[in-house]
């Protein structure tokens, strides 16, 4: 991914979390023209800090280096902010992660699958807390959608059998 695309998209999600009513910046030079590692971007609202190392691209995994990590945890810890890895693969949304929830590969790497991002990943509603995640296991049998015929739909879109659009018509 070229240079460029990187810093469409940083300036990207600061201008989507200065929407969100985050304070926002990108941060000078970040990752490459100062002798102190910098995260991409900084935001808070008041009540939530985080520093953000953002990456994107066309498809393929993303991969950031054990120091990259390292460095904004190390920043993150000293500034008081949460650090995270917000991704962005084409033609899908940016997803956040903890930096200890991602894969470590054998080299000491972390990586990013667009197929992890979209599963598990935060989307922006969430990190920004516009929205909450719900999964089966919060529902359990309490939940509003109890029903068993409910839960199976769900299930099966959970584990890939159904499209969204297919439940929907489902549930209609």
């Amino acid at each position: 991914m070229s240079q460029a695309k990187g810093d469409r998209r940083e300036r990207e999600l600061v201008n989507l979390l200065d929407e969100a009513g985050f304070a926002v910046m990108r941060a000078p030079a970040s990752g490459s023209a100062t002798e102190r590692e910098l995260p991409d971007v900084l935001a808070g609202d008041g009540e939530t800090f985080y520093a953000v190392e953002a990456k994107s691209s066309s498809g393929k995994p993303i991969y950031l280096t054990g120091e990259e990590v390292e460095a904004l945890i190390y920043f993150s810890q000293n500034f008081g902010a949460k650090p995270r890895i917000g991704v962005r693969f084409d033609r899908e949304d940016w997803y956040f992660f903890h930096p200890g929830d991602l894969h470590v590969t054998d080299g000491g790497n972390y990586r990013v699958k667009k197929e992890t991002a979209v599963a598990e990943g935060t989307d922006f509603a969430e990190f920004v807390g516009t929205s909450k995640k719900v999964t089966l296991d919060d529902l359990g049998d309490s939940g509003p959608d109890h029903d068993p015929n409910v839960l199976r739909v769900l299930t099966a879109v959970e584990q890939g059998e159904l499209s969204v659009d297919e439940a929907a018509t489902m549930l209609e």
